[in-house]
């Protein structure tokens, strides 16, 4: 939780409804909505017009376009990112991925779907995202990851994406935390990957996804580091 930590110490969003949090965070806020649509309805600075937890696409793309290459039972590939905020991971894959792909991004702010949605039809005075196969889609969906039951049925994803999701989650309690794996592991393809990526180390985030992932096989892999920090992705997948 080092990044998130440090990337929550924003000063404009130290006024409102939330709690402040100097230099530690109060839990409760980081499941709280309002929290996130202050932030993604913060200014874009510069030209990059997403904005990441952790990393982006460009520093995972070499873990995630081999598991779209294995993967090619489903044409084009379904791809499901909970928590999706404003990340360049739904629009990296759409417009880069030389694999079909139909992603599907999903955020319980409001705030964040609009302007993800925005930015893909080319709103803003923006050029339209353009898709690196011709038969990829994307999509962005107001939904609580804690319940995608208006979503997708079981066993309808190939890959699923947690960039952070988790880590904000469980700020709330564990059992939250809980019940969005199980739901990421109900829409997921029995023979698909659902990925986490955190910076939470594998001593305390391994024990955790085992007790909740059973008949499931559970990896990490070390990321980076990236500007300084060291990240994991912890694979969850079915039988291949």
């Amino acid at each position: 939780m080092a990044a998130l930590r440090r990337m929550l110490h924003l000063p404009s969003l130290m006024m409102g409804t939330c709690r402040p949090f100097p230099d530690s965070l109060a839990g409760s806020c980081l499941a709280d909505r309002c929290l996130w649509d202050r932030l993604h309805a913060q200014p874009r600075l510069g030209t990059v017009p997403t904005f990441d937890w952790f990393f982006g696409y460009e520093e995972v793309q070499g873990l995630l376009l081999p598991l779209l290459q294995e993967a090619r039972a489903a044409i084009p590939l379904r791809v499901l990112d909970v928590g999706c905020g404003t990340s360049s991971l739904c629009t990296g894959l759409y417009t880069k991925s030389p694999h079909p792909v139909d992603v599907l991004g999903v955020d319980f702010s409001p705030v964040a779907v609009a302007y993800m949605n925005s930015l893909l039809e080319g709103g803003q005075g923006r050029t339209p995202l353009c898709p690196g196969h011709p038969a990829s889609s994307l999509h962005f969906m107001h939904a609580d990851a804690q319940n995608l039951g208006s979503v997708a049925s079981s066993g309808s994803f190939q890959l699923l994406l947690d960039k952070g999701t988790w880590d904000a989650v469980a700020r709330g309690g564990l059992p939250r935390a809980y019940q969005l794996l199980s739901e990421c592991l109900r829409v997921l393809n029995p023979q698909g990957t659902l990925i986490q990526f955190s910076d939470e180390d594998p001593d305390v985030r391994l024990p955790c996804l085992e007790q909740g992932s059973h008949g499931w096989a559970v990896t990490v892999q070390e990321l980076g580091p990236f500007r300084g920090i060291t990240y994991f992705a912890y694979l969850i997948q079915g039988c291949h």
